[in-house]
């Protein structure tokens, strides 16, 4: 291999400093030093990575297909170098959790509970990856536990159990002509403001799928931050139409702020699986998994 760690840093540093007296500064080394150090790395790649520009260093094609990996291997050298820590300080006990959902504090915090009673010295720790395929961060050992309600390739090669099913309702205000109806098509998302949390955002990668029928067409997506009580206020005020499980809207319903209709003849469910490596053996981690699955089976959902 022609690159070490501190070529890796070389690279990071002149990727957020754009000079080469700004990286030097940065990693505590002098200007002369460092261009050398630079030099030679490109004479082993064999080629150049930078295109100089008076005194700034700007990356040529080579350099933008460098640089960003640079920064990644750098951040999973951190990361593992602080579970590394954290395992030498009390052992490989903890459960580090990804959900594709939000909405996960209702039933999530009474397990955790329950996990710190019958097992103290284990750690579970909520993992934010919304922009990740959590099946590829649980390949990865980036995640222990992953959430999901979409099934990609990748969870074809992790161990699924599935926790629940739940149906997806479209959400109105209770003046909006759908609140009176008995369910809405595809077709009637046509002239809708659809308004929906940011990981159905499609420009982002891996975005959860549109929690509407097959061949829907919304006259505009709204993407807000994943707050139901956001989703709920615009909704109410008229913005546009919501898509919510039955059980996050429920309190609203309660309290008549929205109403509800079902989406198609039959509903859309959607089916939630909690997933681990197959070779993740950890007793800890099949305690989680398994006091999981019996909370939804004492208070299921839907």
């Amino acid at each position: 291999m022609d690159l070490d760690v501190r070529d890796l840093e070389l690279l990071d540093a002149l990727a957020t400093g754009g000079t080469l007296q700004q990286a030097a500064d940065r990693l505590f080394v002098s200007q002369p030093a460092l261009s050398q150090r630079l030099l030679r790395m490109e004479e082993r790649l064999g080629t150049p990575i930078f295109d100089r520009v008076g005194r700034r260093l700007v990356p040529n094609p080579a350099g933008a297909r460098l640089l960003p990996r640079a920064s990644r291997i750098l951040a999973d050298l951190a990361a593992a170098e602080r579970e590394v820590r954290e395992v030498a300080r009390s052992g490989d006990r903890q459960v580090r959790l990804s959900t594709q959902c939000s909405t996960t504090v209702s039933w999530l915090t009474p397990v955790m509970r329950e996990m710190r009673k019958a097992s103290p010295d284990t750690a579970i720790q909520v993992v934010g990856a919304v922009d990740d395929d959590l099946a590829d961060a649980l390949l990865a050992q980036r995640i222990d536990v992953a959430i999901l309600t979409k099934l990609t390739p990748a969870a074809e090669q992790v161990r699924l159990t599935h926790l629940m099913d739940d149906e997806m309702f479209a959400v109105v205000a209770t003046e909006h002509p759908w609140a009176t109806r008995k369910h809405v098509t595809a077709r009637d998302f046509g002239t809708e403001n659809l308004i929906l949390y940011e990981g159905y955002d499609q420009s982002r990668p891996n975005a959860l799928p549109l929690p509407i029928p097959p061949g829907a067409r919304p006259d505009r997506v709204t993407i807000v931050p994943m707050l139901t009580e956001l989703v709920v206020e615009l909704v109410a005020a008229g913005e546009g139409v919501g898509v919510l499980p039955s059980w996050v809207i429920a309190p609203y319903l309660s309290r008549g702020e929205v109403a509800t209709v079902r989406i198609g003849q039959r509903g859309e469910t959607r089916a939630w699986y909690a997933a681990t490596r197959t070779d993740d053996e950890r007793l800890q981690v099949r305690d989680f998994v398994t006091r999981l699955t019996a909370h939804f089976t004492a208070q299921p959902v839907g």
